[in-house]
């Protein structure tokens, strides 16, 4: 089968050039991410509404083949880290609910769903094994990772989503672990169960997000915190296509697909959008976040994958 058309890479927009006074090339980082390949990926069980009717329909050759389009997208300008796949997990590939590492320091998941659970072993044996500091996290306290604890590397803060997958008292504990700032925003609308689904902060204060996934409390302090003129609302339509599910890197932001006016809103920003086509892991209700994990701070040089 011809996957071709299926995981084409749109390159980076002429127009970029001509606007990258609005966020200035200091603002860019060279980071480190971690990633799974999805050598067992599958949709097993229903865990997300993503999930509903998808048992059993996705294509594992297609999903390689597009993981392996972000991996090498992302991989010219980030150190890409890699963490095992084990038979029996299929969201094992998701790396952004391993936990949340800053510098030398990681707290681990503990995971909502209890067919993810085993991976919470396997994902804190890596981060020893990197040499992290694990952070205690109380038992019974869920908390997955990344997938709703963002950093906002331009104010110094974290925000964490609770209310479905990520308990209320998670972002209490992550301020206390790492000394940061954590602003708590509750998540109203099951389709964007994890923060990651519907929140990115980007470069120079910028904010890409859908408003709607929120309670009003959490749509106040968004808006206290980020300017108007900072923030991007996207719509339901790009918001269903995941396009804030997104990795930025180097100003360039990869993301599973995003509308015409949203693409000539972030190029204004200065920013570049890529995509890269993420179907097959949309039916376990994830895309291009859900699949890598930032580690900031990473005083280490990673093994790219062979």
């Amino acid at each position: 089968m011809d996957f071709d058309a299926d995981v084409a890479v749109i390159g980076d927009s002429p127009l970029a050039a001509a606007r990258d006074a609005a966020v200035p090339s200091s603002a860019y980082r060279r980071g480190a991410i971690l990633m799974c390949a999805p050598d067992f990926f599958g949709v097993d069980y229903i865990i997300n509404p993503w999930m509903e009717n998808q048992v059993g329909q996705a294509t594992l050759e297609r999903a390689q083949a597009q993981w392996e389009n972000l991996r090498s997208s992302l991989a010219a300008h980030s150190d890409i880290a890699f963490v095992a796949p084990t038979p029996g997990l299929p969201d094992m590939v998701f790396t952004a609910n391993a936990g949340l590492a800053i510098g030398d320091k990681a707290v681990v998941s503990r995971f909502h769903a209890r067919e993810r659970r085993p991976e919470e072993r396997l994902f804190c044996d890596w981060f020893e094994a990197q040499g992290y500091s694990i952070a205690p996290w109380p038992d019974n306290v869920a908390f997955e990772g990344a997938g709703d604890a963002l950093i906002d590397h331009a104010r110094n803060i974290v925000w964490c989503g609770y209310g479905w997958r990520s308990g209320e008292e998670a972002p209490r504990h992550l301020e206390r672990i790492f000394s940061r700032r954590t602003i708590a925003l509750k998540l109203v609308d099951p389709r964007f169960y994890h923060l990651d689904t519907c929140f990115c902060p980007l470069s120079g204060g910028w904010l890409m997000y859908y408003p709607a996934a929120f309670d009003l409390a959490s749509q106040e302090a968004i808006r206290a915190i980020v300017p108007a003129e900072r923030r991007i609302e996207v719509g339901e339509k790009d918001a269903l296509s995941f396009a804030c599910n997104a990795v930025e890197v180097a100003g360039r932001i990869f993301l599973n697909a995003c509308s015409d006016d949203l693409r000539a809103r972030l190029i204004d920003a200065g920013f570049t959008p890529v995509e890269t086509p993420l179907s097959e892991f949309m039916k376990a209700g994830g895309a291009a976040k859900c699949l890598t994990l930032e580690l900031p701070g990473a005083a280490r040089k990673f093994t790219p994958r062979g």
